[in-house]
């Protein structure tokens, strides 16, 4: 009996598993990828590229409304959502195009179907076997609710948020991590009234306290009310609201819930445990090659602990098909990964937070603060904000904190100094254009090379 075979089978299409394929077709293995839904995966269909889209048609929102005070006269008549979704899925069929022609372009035989791992060697797939001499496990993950907390109706995951046909009035968003607080930001710049509920004692509580405080206070300078250190009870609904009762016994009354409480990892009913894969309350268990357990046997994305985000499966999807190639590729830093929250402002940072460089590190850790007030170019932009840099014993940036609009686009610079180790006394003689929100990176290393231009001692 004649079976389909490759060098590398890769169970999941999402950023992992395709990054995968297309590098180890690059390097001349023979590829199957097996993907039950859309390649791309969450990110592309109902992650990253859907809520950035969101995300930039509520600062063109934010932009119209206060045109005035840049001297501009617009009128602002409202949020039109058909077109607002039929804008976000324009940019998602784009790029969904181009994947599909990037896959087929480098050989990648894709198998659409649901498939399951039956062991070391082997994938299953509606009946049929797949033999790969090696597996990536890339499964994904998807949106977690709360014990007891039903979705459905005015109770909505990111999900079902994605496509909501109306602007609610109002909203109570549960989780204050990026989804819940990405979201906020969106429906309230298209002028929804939200409270966020957070259960522990800060918005964004992976961030650095400073990213924390910073983002906070800008939240509700924006009329966006959050509410931390409280815990969900229940929730009822009628054909008109949402009733959230907390632990306090205070009761909270919307038109939607949104049930931000994070993602978990898309393994259950893919065969990894019945086939002796090592698992992690769900999650797989892997070293720092991300070998699993069995022998050729891989996992990438989220359904291996750590940061869940679409860049890390990406990179790991290439370390894994060079790891299999035998070009040895350095193991990936998860400390050295971006991470960035795309509200209004925006979250972004890299390496530690002061409180694990001090933890590493003892006292001879020093940090800097740069409020943008000093930077021209955030200025110019109207927005509020500071970057915050840590210096290690030995001179090298440990960590970049930022906060403010656009600072997205600074983290790539963040990341390089810190993963090449630049110690700051070299990289604050580095020029950076005038004028630049990049500028703000250049004065805190300055300041923590020990002469401050900018920043008050």
């Amino acid at each position: 009996m004649t079976q389909r075979s490759a060098d590398v089978v890769i169970l999941g299409g999402g950023s992992g598993g395709y990054s995968a394929a297309i590098r180890a077709s690059e390097l001349g293995l023979s590829v199957i990828l097996v993907e039950s839904d859309k390649l791309g995966g969450t990110c592309l269909h109902r992650g990253c590229i859907p809520t950035k889209a969101l995300l930039h048609a509520a600062e063109v929102a934010d932009s119209a409304r206060g045109a005035a005070q840049f001297g501009v006269s617009v009128g602002f008549d409202g949020i039109d959502i058909s077109g607002v979704h039929q804008y976000k899925d324009s940019v998602v069929s784009r790029l969904y195009q181009g994947l599909q022609g990037l896959i087929a372009g480098h050989g990648v035989e894709v198998v659409s179907g649901r498939g399951s791992f039956v062991g070391p060697g082997f994938v299953e797939v509606d009946g049929e076997t797949i033999a790969g001499e090696h597996v990536i496990l890339a499964t994904g993950s998807q949106s977690k609710s709360l014990p007891g907390l039903e979705i459905g109706g005015r109770v909505l995951t990111s999900d079902q948020a994605l496509t909501l046909d109306y602007v609610p009035d109002d909203a109570i968003v549960l989780g204050g991590g990026v989804i819940g607080v990405e979201f906020a930001s969106v429906w309230a710049s298209f002028g929804a009234k939200i409270t966020i509920l957070e259960a522990l004692d800060r918005l964004v509580p992976n961030e650095d306290e400073f990213a924390s405080t910073q983002l906070t206070r800008a939240l509700r300078r924006r009329k966006i009310t959050s509410k931390t250190g409280v815990r969900f009870a229940g929730v009822e609904q009628d054909g008109e609201a949402v009733f959230v009762s907390l632990e306090s016994g205070d009761t909270l009354e919307a038109e939607v819930l949104l049930v931000a409480v994070g993602r978990g990892p898309n393994t259950v009913g893919c065969g990894f445990d019945e086939a002796g894969i090592e698992m992690d309350h769900r999650y797989v268990r892997t070293d720092d090659r991300l070998r699993t357990n069995l022998p050729n046997v891989y996992a990438v994305g989220d359904i291996v602990p750590g940061l869940q985000l679409a860049h890390r499966g990406f990179q790991q999807g290439i370390f894994v098909a060079e790891e299999i190639a035998g070009r040895n590729p350095s193991a990936i830093d998860e400390s050295g990964i971006p991470r960035v929250t795309y509200s209004h402002p925006e979250v972004a940072s890299v390496g530690l937070t002061e409180e694990a460089a001090r933890r590493q590190h003892g006292q001879a850790v020093s940090t800097v603060t740069y409020d943008l007030a000093g930077n021209g170019k955030s200025q110019i932009l109207k927005t509020a904000g500071a970057v915050k840099m840590i210096k290690g014993p030995e001179g090298q940036v440990l960590g970049v904190h930022m906060v403010g609009d656009r600072v997205s686009e600074l983290v790539g610079e963040a990341q390089l100094l810190y993963n090449a180790g630049i110690d700051v006394a070299v990289a604050a003689s580095l020029v950076h254009a005038h004028p630049t929100q990049g500028e703000a990176l250049g004065e805190a290393l300055l300041a923590l090379a020990g002469k401050p231009l900018h920043v008050r001692g």
